[in-house]
């Protein structure tokens, strides 16, 4: 078996395998839609006690120990934020009303109860087509579980266990193997492109996924995945920005100017706010999710430890995007440094050029006065003779003013400093006599058994 082919746009949509159970899918007849394919849909009946199968799309509730999980994807294009709604509008009505549909495709943190059902939601108001824009809600009872995603959520849905890639033992590929000796071997070829996208994640795949064996197994799930769909961008943009660096370290001019011309950095910078946004709504979300589902009965304390852990995490996560920002701060700065240092340099070559140009442009400008008097011109005119002459003086005058509008302020400032050393010399030598003096009566008053004369 030979493993060379992961979509990294879709994260891996080729491992998504079918569940162990038999499939009890068939169309759902209560439900006409008027977008057809135009979502993706995933149902589950899960029995408490770590079965679960696939069901149709019929929105009720499980009975007893059951508990039903009901999932839409919508495609992360550009269509508009009421587009969206229309698309759970014809997927989820009814019996969810419109109020419910409002909390879960509006944009923004959310967490309440609606209608009888707790409804959180951490939807980043970015455009959906971005790779930056993140959104997950869900509507949660004690028997039922709908979410809402935007686009593919890694590891959240389930698959047939034992069927998992990571739990293939791996064999290096070498194109001296044959197929023979690789099943003599019992291994699978891991192909170098899917090992770098299996290093961006920081989770297992679906078919390593406990199933869970209540609504709290399940909710606690959800923000599991989401938090690790997060920290899989953060990873992806730490890998990008290393190697960016170590082309930077090696790369010369060309390099430099093409990323300040593509605004390389200021994008990326862009990108990790809106991350940091999207994590900062989580970080006010979840909290509130632990204390509401703390005040259920049907939430134990296990899963509320889980909520804890998971928020912790979220804000380690924060933190890190913090850093990763501060990094592409400081190269910024450090490309906007280079660049003046280049600007820098080209203006010296210009004032060199003038500097050697100079004196031809004073040359000719003299020469070139329409005055009398200038030499070698051979004006014999008595009354212009000392045209040239004068406009020399003029020249000079003005040379003289400006030289000593500039001088001014240099000699001003030494002129003040010397007067300031006059005064302190002054003072320290009045000091001085001063203590000479002292010295001179003390030492007559000691020699006189310290009387003073009079």
């Amino acid at each position: 078996m030979e493993v060379n082919h992961v979509d990294g746009e879709g994260e891996g949509e080729d491992m998504e395998r079918e569940p162990l159970a038999p499939r009890n899918f068939r169309e759902n007849h209560f439900h006409h839609s008027r977008y057809p394919g135009a979502v993706r849909k995933k149902a589950y009946i899960f029995d408490g006690d770590g079965n679960y199968y696939n069901k149709e799309w019929d929105l009720v509730e499980g009975r007893g120990k059951e508990f039903c999980w009901y999932h839409v994807e919508l495609p992360k294009g550009n269509q508009r934020l009421s587009q969206s709604a229309q698309y759970l509008i014809d997927v989820l009505c009814p019996p969810l009303k419109l109020q419910d549909i409002l909390s879960l495709v509006s944009n923004g943190p959310f967490c309440g109860h609606v209608d009888g059902a707790l409804v959180f939601r951490v939807n980043s108001p970015g455009p959906a087509s971005s790779k930056f824009t993140f959104r997950i809600a869900a509507r949660i009872t004690e028997n039922s579980v709908i979410t809402v995603s935007l686009g593919r959520v890694p590891r959240l849905g389930f698959s047939p266990a034992n069927e998992s890639l990571l739990s293939e033992i791996p064999v290096v590929e070498s194109p001296s193997y044959g197929s023979s000796e690789r099943k003599d071997k019992g291994g699978i070829v891991i192909r170098e492109h899917v090992l770098d996208f299996l290093l961006t994640m920081n989770h297992s795949e679906e078919a390593d996924n406990p199933v869970p064996r209540s609504v709290s197994n399940l909710v606690v799930h959800v923000i599991d995945t989401h938090v690790d769909h997060l920290q899989d961008v953060v990873t992806k943009l730490e890998i990008e920005l290393d190697a960016v660096e170590f082309e930077l370290d090696r790369g010369g001019f060309a390099l430099k100017k093409q990323m300040l011309d593509d605004r390389k950095f200021p994008k990326m910078h862009l990108d990790l706010q809106r991350l940091l946004q999207v994590i900062a709504h989580g970080e006010q979300v979840f909290p509130r999710v632990k204390e509401k589902c703390s005040s259920k009965d049907w939430f134990p304390t296990e899963d509320i430890n889980a909520l804890e852990e998971l928020i912790g995490r979220i804000r380690r996560l924060k933190e890190n995007v913090g850093f990763i920002a501060n990094r592409v701060t400081a190269i910024q700065a450090g490309l906007d440094s280079w660049q003046s240092e280049q600007i820098n340099r080209k203006l010296y070559y210009l004032s060199f050029l003038s500097i050697i140009f100079l004196p031809l442009s004073i040359i000719t400008g003299v020469f070139g006065m329409n005055v009398g008097g200038v030499p070698w011109t051979e004006q014999r005119d008595p009354t212009l003779k000392d045209g040239f002459q004068n406009v020399m003086f003029l020249c000079a005058a003005m040379l003289f003013v400006i030289l000593l509008c500039f001088l001014f302020p240099f000699m001003y400032s030494r002129i003040t400093a010397w007067r300031r050393r006059q005064v302190m010399r002054r003072s320290w030598s009045l000091n001085r006599k001063s203590f000479v003096r002292r010295a001179g009566v003390d030492g007559e008053r000691t020699e006189r058994g310290g009387y003073l004369r009079i």
